[in-house]
């Protein structure tokens, strides 16, 4: 959370102040901020069923894309699948690290 843009440097005045920035975090975080190994979607969207649809929606958008323009394209479309789990920092995760990973 310190890295993100508007983490006050000097830090929080008060306990309040605290809290409050970081339920403000929490909502962006989980309900706005589109996460890359999510495939863009929120975390919201994972957790309530609709990423798949939305991931559906986006791959017959590229499909018509690349039949409209095939040289445009050198390979397939992006992968549109998600994840079976995500690691906030899997470089530090114990069960990947005890696999080998």
């Amino acid at each position: 959370m310190k890295y993100r843009p508007g983490f006050p440097a000097d830090g929080f005045a008060t306990l309040a102040e605290a809290q409050d920035w970081v339920q403000q975090f929490t909502e962006w975080y989980n309900h706005e901020h589109r996460h890359s190994a999510l495939r863009y979607v929120t975390p919201s969207q994972r957790h309530n069923g609709e990423a798949k649809g939305i991931l559906a929606q986006r791959r017959e958008v590229f499909e018509a894309a690349k039949q409209r323009h095939p040289e445009r394209w050198s390979g397939d479309i992006r992968k549109l699948s998600l994840p079976d789990v995500v690691h906030l920092n899997p470089e530090r995760d114990p069960v990947l690290q005890a696999a080998g990973f």
